[in-house]
């Protein structure tokens, strides 16, 4: 392999890159990237950034012994591939052929097709959202966050420190539950409300009032209006696949993988947010659109893509963490399946436990909230949910 092309330039891209360069690739290494920004950390836009407690170059995930040698296509967008040939287009009419493509074009913020082009609604998902969304957190404005994911709740948390009064629309009666469970769930909007967050479950809106491009109101169904100064719209994210529709690859709406990040085109592989890998927990493919599987399964699908013969490596379990309201929260495993949650240290009311789900004997997945030691501990005892499975059936 002479020429190694990584289409995205964030976390994931970054990674498949230092992982090309320590696995002992020495040819041609190009990185492309649709943003003009060198690449960044995302999970403090939602916190230090748009509170001002830290910059931009804080943000930073380059280093001083990064020695990559690559070339930096930024401010360019991929709009087209061909998988046959491993040839990428950009929209500035350039194309870029490879031996080897990573695809890591990462994942947009979903848009509420009716707040378009409406000057005081706001997503989260680039540095230039969050720079955009810092100064119009003043105190004594009105927030409506439309959402109650993780998004939507450190927005919220963040807002609330600036003294905004905070409004989050969920659409499921408990937020989190998919993720957590409704238990768990339940004790992360007692959280919000603990903190003055008025969270509305179960809500359906039946429409927006504007005045002159600039949302005022939202009515729910029932009657309620909600009036706002500022909606923050955080209803999950779409991955980047659009322009690879037609490219042989498949798609469905994440780049389809297997365990290791090969897609169906030899020299091809994908990772971080636009990735949909075999995940043999539970027989599917699935999108695993969170910070550590986009630093970790980089090196895996390079190591495939390097290496023919690479044999299959055992995943960590799924994790995630989120920092809402000065209070850590940490996941690791899947909760689907588990048949009940024990509280093996902490107090749940207090917001500083851990607890442990199972499946049968076995535990699946664990949750800590301001227990970053015991959470470590415990998660290295998480069993994979297939493995649980057979266990109970033996």
């Amino acid at each position: 392999m002479e020429t190694l092309t990584i289409v995205g330039a964030s976390l994931a891209g970054l990674s498949a890159a230092r992982a090309a360069r320590a696995q002992g690739f020495e040819g041609r290494l190009v990185v492309i990237g649709d943003e003009p920004h060198r690449p960044y950390d995302r999970p403090p836009l939602s916190k230090d950034f748009l509170l001002g407690q830290i910059t931009a170059e804080d943000l930073s995930l380059e280093t001083d012994t990064d020695s990559l040698d690559a070339e930096w296509l930024l401010g360019a967008e991929a709009v087209s591939f061909d998988a046959a040939t491993r040839t990428v287009r950009l929209r500035d009419g350039r194309s870029v052929a490879s031996d080897g493509v990573v695809i890591a074009t990462g994942a947009r913020a979903r848009q509420l097709p009716e707040l378009a082009d409406v000057e005081n609604v706001h997503t989260l998902r680039t540095l230039d959202d969050a720079a955009r969304l810092g100064p119009e957190l003043i105190a004594g404005r009105r927030l409506l966050v439309v959402g109650a994911g993780f998004i939507g709740a450190e927005v919220a948390s963040s807002a609330a420190s600036r003294g905004l009064e905070v409004t989050v629309l969920d659409t499921k009666p408990v937020p989190f539950a998919a993720q957590l469970g409704a238990e768990m769930g339940s004790v992360v909007a007692a959280l919000q409300s603990a903190h003055g967050i008025e969270l509305v479950p179960s809500a359906t809106v039946d429409g927006f009032v504007t005045s002159r491009r600039r949302v005022t109101a939202v009515r729910l169904a029932g009657g309620r209006i909600i009036a706002t100064d500022l909606v923050v719209v955080g209803i999950g994210a779409e991955p980047n696949t659009e322009w690879l529709q037609g490219s042989g690859l498949e798609l469905q709406p994440g780049v389809v993988c297997d365990a290791m990040g090969r897609t169906g085109t030899p020299g091809v592989v994908a990772v971080g947010d636009c990735a949909a890998w075999f995940d043999e927990t539970t027989g599917t493919h699935r999108l695993s659109s969170h910070w550590t599987g986009a630093l970790e399964r980089a090196a895996l699908a390079v190591e495939a893509l390097l290496d023919e013969e690479a044999p299959q490596r055992q995943h960590k379990p799924h994790y995630f963490w989120s920092d809402v309201h000065g209070v850590k929260l940490q996941f690791a495993g899947h909760a689907e399946g588990h048949d009940r949650v024990e509280i093996e240290a902490g107090d749940p009311s207090e917001h500083s436990f851990l607890a442990v789900y199972y499946r049968g004997d076995a535990p699946i997945a664990v949750l800590g909230m301001n227990q970053p030691r015991l959470f470590a501990k415990r998660r290295r005892s998480i069993v994979p949910a297939t493995l649980a499975g057979a266990a109970a059936l033996s």
